[in-house]
């Protein structure tokens, strides 16, 4: 495949331009203009970057990419540097895809979550700046706050946090949006839901949510983040002939 077909195929699938995010999305370094191995990862690290060189990766596609509006300018210097010159010495193109990636309905990360707590009658949920970033829907048969907590380790493998006002009470309506959304659980309180599930929550989420009524649950920014980058690449596999490696990462938080 071409670098503008991968790019082409992209945009269409993902739809960035419906999403005023944290950074842009899209690609965000040019390399080689043909494609015929391609890496996934759902951040563009150090390690990450590293392994798509060994393996002679032409592009990357992660989910967090490397420029962030809340990092403001930044020196090619240091540990940035690290990550941006192999790129460019190997000419590897990277793409990155966050927002959108989170929301896409059928391969998004929240909608990849609720197929494995199948969690039905979905539709979109969360609100940033107009657009959803997550999925809300109804579970097919109602489980305790404890259980859902253990469905929830046992999908993500990671331990998840939970704030309840009752580990017994029963849940059947749940709102998802992954990553460090641990704030919109506000948002699962104004639609009536009975849970919400991040991949993360601070220490004022935790008292605020269950004294609201609101199951909260975290389970790892990362964690909850690794479904969507592993669809899409599933998704190329598909459509194009071209060799596909998913990079994970040992990254706890």
């Amino acid at each position: 495949m071409t670098r503008e077909e991968l790019e082409k195929y992209l945009d269409a699938l993902l739809s960035p331009q419906l999403f005023e995010d944290y950074g842009p999305n899209g690609l965000q370094i040019e390399g080689r203009p043909l494609i015929g191995r391609l890496a996934f990862s759902v951040s563009a690290t150090q390690e990450s970057i590293s392994i798509a060189c060994e393996r002679e990766a032409q592009a990357l596609v992660v989910h967090h990419g490397l420029f962030w509006k809340f990092h403001g300018v930044q020196s090619l210097t240091g540990p940035f540097a690290k990550r941006v010159f192999p790129l460019v010495r190997n000419q590897i193109s990277l793409f990155g895809y966050h927002l959108p990636l989170d929301a896409h309905p059928d391969i998004g990360n929240a909608a990849c979550l609720g197929d494995l707590i199948n969690l039905g009658s979905r539709d979109p949920f969360g609100r940033y700046k107009g657009c959803p970033t997550g999925t809300r829907g109804r579970l097919s048969t109602p489980v305790t706050a404890l259980e859902l907590k253990e469905k929830l380790e046992q999908v993500l493998h990671h331990p998840v946090m939970m704030a309840t006002p009752d580990p017994r009470a029963m849940i059947e309506t749940i709102g998802i949006i992954t990553g460090g959304a641990n704030s919109e659980w506000r948002l699962a309180a104004d639609d009536g839901l009975d849970a919400y599930v991040s991949g993360e929550m601070s220490e004022h989420d935790w008292h605020e949510s269950r004294e609201a009524g609101v199951h909260m649950f975290a389970g790892g920014h990362h964690a909850t983040e690794r479904f969507g980058i592993q669809a899409l690449m599933r998704c190329i596999q598909r459509d194009f002939d071209v060799e596909c490696f998913f990079i994970d990462s040992q990254n706890p938080a």
